[in-house]
């Protein structure tokens, strides 16, 4: 007997329920918040974690009244704002300690050097030259040096170079790069027509235009919407790359953001290279914003491999649209995409409706599957935000500032002067059977080149043996939803085999072959089981075989007698008359002799 029409619909009734009920059970959004500071007195414009798990931040001197003081009724010179616009951040005290920083350092970009110390360069207005060196210590504060660069460089990027030197490009009217520090005082500022070939009249495009270092020593650049390789020695393209398939802009103020994937090293080589490039905002959209009219943020990644004879640009969807979002490698090898607005572009007053979700994408997926949507933060984290990877595996996030001053009330995205937390699902306590913890090397030491390095770890859980990766991650310097000078390195490893007792075992790996592949400096290493890292052991310095003489600032103190840096500094006298009046307080110039062995 053919069942009833009413029969049929209770069977379809209940299997609907059923399909309903497990949808409604799939596995919720990953990782979780927590806001370590309300107020840090600043807007965090610009981030770098430093070698001894500090982050210094600081945003712009001319947006009035900070709310943090400067210590000791101390005021900039010749202003009357005694207010901070830098702090440092200490993560395992959870407390900040104001910097003075003197000229405008707004819309700069930096990078951390091989002896630890973060060189930061340019800015606006009395900055656009400006060079400034900021070592952390207790009692430690900016040094400036007033005509460091030849060029004014403002929204430009930086990227360590294997020489351990770093390489300043573009800018705002800036078509050209430079390096710091120099080999001579004639040293020239080579010109760089690929900028100007990206510049859209009347809106740019292509200002912080993403960097990365090559595993052959040259650079992938890329701006608004095309890309190339470059032999910055030669001043030579050495590949033209396709225009991305829909042909928007990524760069600012059309912002989206970049990573160079990680880096997996095989018998002493990288044989795959990859660049992610997610969000932005589509052509014409700066024009439309300025016209109160807020085009939706573009939800595209272009994914290419640089290192194809042939590469080819393959497009994917987020879940989620995104403009001024920040891309941070995680120490397993995912990219989390965090911050940011779904409409509109970057400036003041230009960006609309907040993504408050991060996503975590996965790039060993296949297309289609790499894409996670995480748990909300409250916060909106719109122009001017930040975020950086701590040692612990946690992310940073701060700032948020679209308007010129310090706002508080009354606008539509208030100020934002609070620090978050945002823990990766790899944190959560569930996982902590399966986390490893690092027991050797000890923190700091000094690895060279192509060396085998044993590693010690332990986890309480069962172990599976090829579960086990070793990576290394460079501390970048962020701002304006790029991290400069961003790389994770995949170590070239075995299997991991249990050595003592219960619970602990070892991992033998090679260290990167070469400077072109990891760059002198320091570097955070992580064990990863079963995508689980460990906490970082922080800042394993990693140092090249070859000794790199820099007489750092001898362009701009020429004939002053050497100087050993303090291990408590003492405090510097700065005159804007000119680099040469940089004293210590005890009336001697400084000057420093750099190398990296």
């Amino acid at each position: 007997m053919a069942p009833s029409t009413s029969h049929l619909y209770h069977h379809l009734l209940f299997f609907f329920l059923v399909f309903l009920f497990h949808a409604q059970q799939c596995p919720a959004a990953g990782g979780s918040w927590s806001v370590l500071l309300p107020s840090i007195g600043i807007s965090a414009m610009h981030a770098q974690l430093l070698p001894n798990d500090r982050v210094v931040v600081y945003d712009r001197t001319d947006f009035g009244v900070s709310n943090i003081s400067l210590p000791n009724g101390a005021c900039r010179p010749n202003t009357t704002d005694c207010s901070a616009h830098s702090v440092e951040y200490d993560v395992a005290s959870n407390t900040v300690r104001p910097l003075m920083v003197l000229s405008n350092v707004w819309c700069s970009s930096g990078t951390l050097m091989p002896d630890g110390r973060l060189v930061q360069t340019g800015g606006f207005d009395d900055g656009y030259r400006v060079v400034r060196i900021y070592k952390s210590c207790d009692s430690c504060d900016w040094q400036e040096i007033r005509n460091g660069l030849n060029q004014q460089r403002w929204y430009a990027t930086n990227h360590i170079l294997p020489d351990g030197r770093q390489i300043i490009i573009g800018g705002r009217r800036a078509f050209s790069y430079e390096f710091y520090p120099k080999m001579s005082a004639t040293e020239n500022t080579p010109s760089l027509p690929f900028l100007v070939q990206t510049n859209d009249p009347n809106v740019e495009n292509n200002l912080y235009p993403f960097v990365f270092l090559y595993p052959d020593g040259n650079l992938f650049i890329f701006a608004n919407n095309r890309a190339i390789l470059f032999d910055y020695s030669n001043n030579q393209v050495l590949k033209t790359y396709p225009t991305m398939p829909d042909g928007q802009p990524r760069s600012y103020p059309s912002t989206g953001s970049a990573v160079l994937l990680p880096l997996r090293i095989t018998k002493g080589a990288v044989n795959a290279v990859e660049v992610l490039i997610c969000g932005g905002a589509p052509k014409g959209a700066f024009v439309n914003a300025n016209k109160g009219i807020f085009d939706g943020a573009l939800d595209t990644c272009g994914r290419i491999k640089i290192s194809d004879p042939n590469p080819q640009w393959v497009m994917e969807t987020m879940p989620l649209a995104r403009v001024m979002g920040d891309m941070l490698l995680l120490p397993n090898g995912h990219v989390l995409i965090i911050n940011g607005a779904s409409a509109g572009v970057a400036g003041w007053e230009l960006g609309r409706n907040p993504v408050l979700s991060p996503v975590v994408y996965q790039p060993d997926k296949q297309v289609g599957s790499r894409f996670e949507v995480q748990n909300p933060s409250t916060k909106p984290r719109v122009y001017h935000s930040t975020a950086v990877l701590l040692g612990d595996g946690r992310v940073l996030v701060g700032g948020s500032n679209p308007h010129d001053k310090y706002e508080f009330g009354n606008v539509l995205y208030p100020t934002e002067l609070s620090l978050e937390a945002f823990s990766p699902s790899y944190l959560d306590s569930n996982s902590s059977d399966l986390r490893p913890k690092i027991i050797l090397p000890v923190k700091n030491t000094k690895i060279g080149y192509g060396k085998q390095l044993v590693i010690v770890f332990t986890v309480s859980g069962i172990v599976d043996p090829s579960s086990v990766t070793v990576t290394m991650m460079a501390p970048p310097f962020n701002t304006h939803s790029f991290s400069m000078n961003q790389r994770l390195l995949v170590l070239d490893g075995g299997v991991a085999a249990k050595i003592l007792g219960k619970s602990r075992y070892q991992v033998v790996v090679t260290t990167p072959p070469s400077g072109n592949v990891a760059p002198a400096g320091n570097y955070i290493l992580y064990v990863v089981h079963k995508e689980i890292p460990s906490p970082g052991r922080r800042h394993s310095r990693y140092e090249s075989t070859v000794a790199h003489h820099h007489r750092e600032d001898q362009l701009f103190l020429a004939g002053t007698r050497k100087r050993k840096v303090h291990a408590t500094p003492l405090t510097p006298t700065i005159s804007h008359s000119s680099a040469t009046d940089l004293r210590w307080s005890d009336g001697t110039k400084q000057c420093y002799e750099i190398f990296a062995t």
